[in-house]
């Protein structure tokens, strides 16, 4: 996975609805090409599309997206 700062549960969560990367698509609006890049780290939606993504997962951002502090700063910011 690219070393983005976001990680995602994407994957996981499409799973526990027995949904396809073109069904999670149709559901927010948006290619399969497009859930597919953020589902693999290399793309980081919206934070429109983060809602999409929540809601149609019936769950809260934070639930789907977390951020790794350590990516953000190249290191722990508790290093500095």
């Amino acid at each position: 996975m690219p070393d983005t700062p976001v990680d995602n549960l994407i994957k996981v969560e499409r799973a526990k609805k027995d949904w396809t990367q073109e069904r999670l698509a149709h559901e927010v609006g948006v290619t399969r090409k497009t859930i597919n890049a953020i589902e693999n780290g290399r793309d980081i939606p919206s934070v429109f599309l983060a809602l999409r993504l929540a809601k149609a997962f019936g769950t809260r951002v934070e639930d789907i997206f977390q951020l790794r502090e350590d990516r953000i700063w190249g290191r722990s910011p508790f290093e500095m």
